[in-house]
């Protein structure tokens, strides 16, 4: 039976830079205003479908959400359909966010676009 693997924050931005993932975002509408990550695309676990992921071909799908929870239920989910290889991020956002990675947030200030931790 296939697992969902486990991927650092810093193994998807390697990846994501070199654009060989797909990266989806499963939390809610709302948490992906206020912060996400560039080029992370929006499938929320409440809408999750699992024949509505993109192809793999040429490239695997990694999962993220909050903190890893809700991104492991919906990978679950996803391998129970046959969808495989597959893997998300471990400890989410917020892990991604500790690891110092750039995310486009929101400007509290004006409720603006900013990028975060940009270096």
């Amino acid at each position: 039976m296939a697992e969902l693997e486990n991927w650092s924050p810093d193994r998807v931005r390697e990846a994501l830079d070199a654009g060989s993932i797909v990266l989806i975002d499963v939390r809610t509408p709302q948490e992906y205003m206020m912060e996400h990550i560039d080029g992370a695309l929006l499938l929320p676990m409440a809408f999750f479908d699992p024949r509505a992921l993109p192809s793999q071909e040429g490239k695997r799908i990694v999962l993220h959400c909050g903190s890893g929870a809700r991104s492991g239920k919906v990978g679950a989910r996803a391998l129970d359909a046959g969808i495989t290889p597959l893997a998300h991020m471990e400890g989410g956002m917020a892990a991604w966010k500790q690891a110092g990675l750039p995310y486009r947030g929101t400007d509290m200030s004006t409720g603006a676009p900013a990028m975060k931790n940009a270096g």
